[in-house]
């Protein structure tokens, strides 16, 4: 058996472990074989190959401001989400309710704000990073429980259209680079008008085989 360093554990253990925690108490919590985790809604309005121009309707996210670099943003706001997901909550009833969690989880970064546009996501401001959920489409602002953590808010997005490119394995710098001039080369070549900066978005738990995850880098447009 080939030794692990203790370099490589701690490794995983700062950049996997909190999402493998939160995957694995979703699978217990939701533990139903019929029940697959709800994906956003979409029009799929055209497709070339791995590229698609999808219409997605409005939905309720559930984001927090947070700060450091992108993987301590990304674990710390996972975190407080899930802390208000998993029940730190007031529903109507006036007890805590657990919310289904939604795929796939998506990061992004840029300079300026741009409004959320993923389930799950990260997004850098010039205050820190924005991380947000997309709410199950069962709930309205009205009927979603109200968060108890005030570093949690709810917003409403509006339908958005999105180039998308398809992709699996596993994603680096140098990938998503060249995923991203992919992405914007079929952007011009349709003669869309990009409206964001690029979004990665995961729709697999840490432990999936690089060849069998799903990966996507999206871009809202007009």
């Amino acid at each position: 058996m080939v030794a692990i360093s203790q370099q490589c554990l701690n490794w995983f253990n700062q950049l996997w472990r909190p999402a493998a925690i939160l995957w694995t108490s979703t699978l217990l919590m939701f533990s139903n074989a019929a029940m697959a985790i709800e994906e956003p809604k979409f029009t799929l309005l055209e497709k070339e190959q791995s590229f698609e121009l999808r219409q997605y309707e409005p939905k309720l996210i559930a984001e927090v401001l947070v700060d450091g670099d992108m993987n301590e943003a990304s674990s710390k706001g996972f975190k407080l989400i899930a802390d208000f997901i998993f029940g730190n909550n007031t529903a109507q009833s006036g007890k805590s309710e657990k919310i289904s969690m939604t795929a796939p989880v998506a990061v992004k970064a840029s300079a300026e704000k741009i409004s959320m546009t993923a389930p799950v996501g990260l997004q850098q401001s010039n205050k820190g990073w924005r991380v947000y959920f997309v709410m199950p489409s069962q709930y309205t602002l009205q009927t979603l429980p109200k968060p108890n953590n005030p570093q949690v808010s709810i917003k409403l997005i509006p339908a958005q259209k999105f180039a998308v490119v398809l992709f699996s394995g596993l994603v680096g710098e140098e990938k998503m680079t060249m995923k991203q001039t992919e992405l914007n080369q079929w952007i011009e070549r349709k003669k869309f008008k990009a409206l964001s900066n690029p979004e990665f978005a995961r729709y697999n738990p840490p432990w999936t085989l690089p060849f069998l995850r799903r990966n996507e880098l999206m871009v809202e447009v007009e």
